[in-house]
């Protein structure tokens, strides 16, 4: 069943490229429109997507669209658990992810996903929000950077673990134990035509932890994107987190990169991706990553985003 959804995304991603016809393009344009008027201070698209590999953006869905998005991470390439054996991480799926936005506003967005979640800790509802509070103009110094805020809470309702012996992620003593949560500021830029590169400072609190583990966490994101050719970029992000301890229960924590190619077609955006993260949400990527790169526990998988009018500004 996980080979037959990954071959109809591939199918799905692909066919809508191959059919691409004047009214397609002029979609393409008119989504990425940023519907200014010609006045030399132009809104900059930093990024052409809401997230990159691991890491969110600071770009914007439109007032009364809707973006469908799914991201899903596969297993091991390499190491132990990779290699012909499993197709190179292709018999299994690690994470999945599936997620609506929608432009409330122009710079407003809500969010709400469903993740299968790729740890102990699964069955993961999100509903979050994203707040632009400025957006980088051209040849305007008092525009210089898109700076935003993302935020979110994430709930399990997978069913608790009641051993009391080896307590469990999942042991959930109580309802609100269940639950995480996400503040992250992304501060971006657009220098020229040839680099776009953001730093996202992020603070992710978890309700209930082990023994031994600390229920929060402040890490440092970066991301950047480069235009390669046409409508190929390259995508790269990572993320480092401070803490005390760099192991639970003896098992040591990594950081997490990502690397990959952006794929531009008529309404929607592909990404091909490889990252060490076994999880999607950065409530669990960014405090739970036990993978390495160096000892071949990376995966590839996809993003895909496809854009909806649901409403338009009849201000514009």
């Amino acid at each position: 069943m996980r080979k037959f959804l990954f071959f109809f995304y591939m199918l799905l991603c692909f066919d809508a490229a191959a059919q691409v016809d004047s009214s397609s393009n002029k979609l393409m344009s008119d989504l990425d429109s940023k519907s200014e008027p010609a006045t030399g201070k132009q809104p900059v698209k930093v990024f052409h997507s809401q997230r990159l590999i691991n890491a969110n953006t600071v770009e914007m869905l439109q007032k009364g669209f809707l973006q469908f998005k799914v991201i899903h991470n596969f297993g091991d390439m390499s190491g132990s658990n990779g290699g012909f054996s499993t197709a190179f991480g292709l018999d299994g799926a690690t994470d999945i992810k599936l997620a609506f936005l929608f432009g409330l506003t122009k710079n407003l967005n809500v969010i709400f996903s469903r993740s299968k979640g790729g740890s102990l800790v699964n069955q993961l509802w999100e509903m979050g929000f994203k707040y632009r509070f400025i957006e980088q103009r051209e040849n305007d110094a008092s525009h210089p950077l898109s700076i935003a805020l993302f935020a979110n809470g994430v709930v399990s309702t997978q069913r608790r673990d009641t051993n009391t012996v080896n307590i469990k992620e999942f042991h959930y003593p109580k309802k609100s134990d269940r639950m995480s949560q996400v503040v992250q500021l992304m501060i971006a830029k657009k220098f020229g035509k040839i680099l776009s590169f953001q730093l996202s400072p992020t603070y992710v609190h978890t309700n209930f932890v082990i023994p031994g583990d600390v229920k929060s966490v402040f890490a440092l994101g970066t991301g950047i994107r480069v235009p390669v050719y046409k409508r190929f970029s390259m995508i790269a992000d990572y993320f480092h987190s401070f803490r005390s301890n760099k192991t639970v229960a003896g098992v040591r924590l990594y950081d997490t990169f990502g690397i990959g190619l952006e794929f531009l077609t008529p309404g929607h955006v592909f990404h091909m991706n490889f990252t060490n993260a076994t999880n999607i949400l950065e409530n669990r990527f960014i405090p739970r990553t036990f993978t390495s790169w160096g000892k071949g526990q990376y995966r590839w998988g996809f993003t895909i985003e496809r854009n909806f009018v649901l409403f338009r500004d009849k201000k514009k």
